[in-house]
């Protein structure tokens, strides 16, 4: 007779515990802990039986090219790496409502027309709602096999019937296995859910996109274990009320983790932007004091983004710093440098930094831009409007240089832009470009002078 135990479970880490605890000691999480029922038996021995594979000699291993699948997306392509590897396992998260579900019904609309045989397996929506949906995206999916399922063990003995192409879970917190007595959702329900449904798709070749719920930080919600069990993770970011969406690949076996997709949410769907700068730069203020264009890199692809300041005096004895869609403790940083080295007195003035259009970006080569906007809202002075400057501050006020600046330029003079102000560094290696003047600078104070109109 099987022998069980009740253990709690961490539903933010996966940490067992054999009591109930206020606190997780693995996440530091409150509250997060849930009992659930578990088979104690030990597992069988192995031994004797007849293995599964076989160790095979590395000179032996063939290094043919993976075979892809074209989803229609040129940005989902890209950040996938140039499409859908055959048997892969690729795990899709994001806020409510930021259009996870229509991305994957659009892709599934276009393969499908292609040839290659789609099963959609919804555990949300009935197959209605998913028809209402194709109807009102004006899609092309009549081949399309839908299933409104939520037992594992119902959708894997579909999935060997059918033998599809490729399978989407929508979603795997809705999935269930059972022989375990927790609910849906729990950390142990979505661990043996996708570990069912990696087995399926390395067994049988077949690509199988997995939704996952984020958590209110913003992580896929479930234990870590199953990112580390899947081939692909991409991350949906941006405001749902906003148009535009990106998305980001934080893992990827088979590509760049560095690549980024830009969709702007319409009547119709998701649709690709193919010139993101452009976007980002829509509504821009002209002649305001405040406000630059810099320019970041996003895997292989330039980025012109407006950074925007706003510094104004309090009577506070504390006064407040936010930064938004940047590090907040950069842009600390950067405002000690430009007390300390250029003279500016900070002290009593809140500041605002702000990256337009919601895009969050980490890279260093947006403290220059940072620190003019700031340099820019202080002393109420306008910087040329057909200026970009980019470029990496250090402690002692130096800019230091970046990686890709051709690039970034050649971007600059593409849209239209007039001069750039770049690291030093950098100008040595710089080929000369029609119709954009190059400043190459080697300190904050250097830099001020020139951005800032007099």
């Amino acid at each position: 007779m099987a022998k069980t135990k009740n253990i709690f479970v961490c539903q933010e880490c996966g940490y067992e515990s054999a009591k109930w605890l206020g606190k997780c000691p693995a996440c530091n999480g409150w509250s997060t802990f849930v009992e659930e029922i578990t088979d104690s038996r030990k597992p069988s021995v192995l031994s004797g039986k007849e293995p599964h594979s076989y160790p095979v000699i590395l000179k032996d291993i063939g290094t043919d090219e993976e075979e892809r699948i074209l989803t229609g997306s040129k940005e989902l392509d890209r950040v996938l790496g140039g499409g859908i590897v055959k048997g892969s396992l690729i795990l899709v998260g994001g806020d409510p409502g930021i259009g996870k579900s229509t991305l994957l019904l659009q892709i599934s609309s276009h393969i499908g027309q292609n040839g290659c045989k789609i099963l959609y397996v919804s555990g949300e929506e009935s197959i209605r709602q998913i028809k209402m949906r194709a109807d009102r995206l004006e899609l092309g999916a009549d081949d399309l096999l839908i299933l409104s399922e939520t037992n594992i063990d119902a959708i894997e003995g579909i999935i060997m019937k059918e033998s599809p192409d490729i399978v989407i879970i929508d979603s795997i917190q809705t999935v269930y296995k059972e022989e375990i007595s927790s609910a849906p959702g729990s950390v142990s329900q979505v661990r043996e859910a996708t570990s069912s449904l990696m087995r399926i798709s390395k067994g049988n070749n077949i690509s199988i996109i997995i939704v996952g719920h984020v958590t209110k930080e913003g992580a896929i919600a479930g234990p870590k274990v199953l990112e580390h069990m899947v081939d692909t993770v991409l991350y949906f970011e941006g405001e749902r009320h906003a148009s535009y969406r990106i998305l980001r690949a934080v893992k990827n076996r088979f590509g760049s983790t560095n690549e980024i997709g830009v969709f702007e949410m319409q009547d119709k769907g998701l649709i690709e932007v193919e010139n993101p700068s452009e976007l980002m730069l829509a509504g821009r203020p002209v002649n305001t004091p405040g406000s630059v264009v810099s320019c970041s890199m996003e895997g292989t692809r330039p980025l012109l983004v407006e950074v925007q300041a706003l510094v104004s005096f309090t009577n506070f004895g504390m006064p407040r710093r936010t930064a938004t869609g940047i590090d907040y403790n950069r842009v600390v940083m950067l405002m000690a440098v430009l007390e300390k080295r250029v003279g500016m007195q900070l002290i009593s003035y809140d500041s605002y930094v702000n990256l337009t259009g919601g895009i969050k970006i980490n890279e260093p080569a947006l403290d220059l831009g940072i620190a003019a906007a700031i340099a820019s809202s202080f002393r109420d002075k306008i910087i040329d409007s057909q200026m970009v400057v980019f470029g990496e501050i250090g402690l002692t006020g130096e800019i230091r240089g970046v990686s890709m600046a051709e690039k970034r330029v050649a971007e600059c003079a593409k849209m239209g832009f007039k001069s750039c102000v770049i690291p030093k560094a950098n100008l040595k290696n710089m080929k000369k470009l029609d119709g954009i003047q190059i400043y190459g600078v080697e300190n904050i104070n250097e830099a001020l002078e020139i951005i800032i109109k007099n």
